[in-house]
């Protein structure tokens, strides 16, 4: 099982800023909060915890590839472009 949180907007270009903005030192889950075309913006982008074979193959993939704390980007699937943090693995 895996937490992790996203932001999603359209394009790469975007995602590749909001990637800038947070190594930066901004916090992800307030760009979430204004950015993210993702309902789970709301909360920061947590997705809350999922197995594989639950979400969409590039998603998952790049979920399952970093360690707990680590930000990955910009990863497209067919509902845009994410930016994603894992915030918990067990």
């Amino acid at each position: 099982m895996i937490r992790a949180s996203h932001i999603l907007v359209k394009t790469k270009k975007e995602a590749e800023k909001i990637l800038e903005r947070i190594n930066s030192g901004e916090p992800f889950e307030a760009i979430a909060r204004r950015e993210s075309l993702c309902p789970s913006g709301e909360n920061g982008g947590d997705l809350g915890f999922f197995d594989k074979g639950q979400m969409v193959k590039e998603f998952e993939d790049a979920c399952f590839s970093v360690k707990t704390g680590e930000v990955v980007g910009p990863v497209k699937t067919d509902f845009g472009y994410h930016v994603i943090k894992i915030t918990d693995k067990n």
